[in-house]
């Protein structure tokens, strides 16, 4: 599943923002890569896509700054 679930989210990051090598970026937010407008579109587009809701308490950099940060917390949302 969670092949399946990569390519789903990098079809979402390059959606939001293209022209990115998500595999490789391990700071997405830090860096400002992406901008608060284009994480709050990932958290909509992610929420619609995985059927998940995203807490407040779970939108800090640290769960955004890479592909397999944001993975995770799919998962994490999804055991819950």
């Amino acid at each position: 599943a969670s092949d399946v679930y990569k390519r789903q989210l990098l079809d979402i990051l390059n959606d939001v923002k293209s022209g990115i090598d998500y595999e490789k970026e391990q700071h997405l937010v830090s860096e400002q890569i992406l901008t608060s407008m284009e994480i709050v579109m990932l958290i909509m587009k992610i929420s619609d896509e995985f059927d998940i809701t995203i807490s407040p308490l779970d939108i800090v950099p640290e769960n955004f700054e890479s592909l397999d940060a944001i993975l995770k917390l799919i998962n994490k949302i999804q055991e819950e």
